[in-house]
C-alpha cells in the first residue's frame, strides 16, 4: 500500500543514500527528514522524494568540498 504511495522502508532508504540503515534511523530522529510509520506494523516509513532530495543536497556538498589529496 505505502510503497505504491511513494514510500519506502529503512532498507532501501539506506541504498538509496549509500548509508547504513542505522544513520537512516538516526537522520530520521533527527528531523533531517520525515518519519512516517506503516499503519499496520508501524514500520518506518520515508518518501522517496524526499530522500532523493537529501540525495541531491549531500552530492552538491561531496562535489564543493576540497578533494584530499589535491594540491
Amino acid at each position: 500500500m505505502m510503497r505504491r504511495a511513494g514510500f519506502v522502508g529503512v532498507k532501501e532508504a539506506a541504498q538509496i543514500l549509500d548509508v547504513s540503515p542505522n544513520t537512516v534511523r538516526a537522520w530520521g530522529a533527527a528531523g533531517k527528514f520525515t518519519e512516517y510509520r506503516h499503519p499496520v506494523n508501524n514500520y518506518r516509513m520515508y518518501k522517496k522524494t524526499e530522500l532523493e532530495s537529501v540525495l541531491k543536497k549531500l552530492l552538491k556538498v561531496a562535489d564543493a568540498s576540497p578533494k584530499q589529496g589535491a594540491r
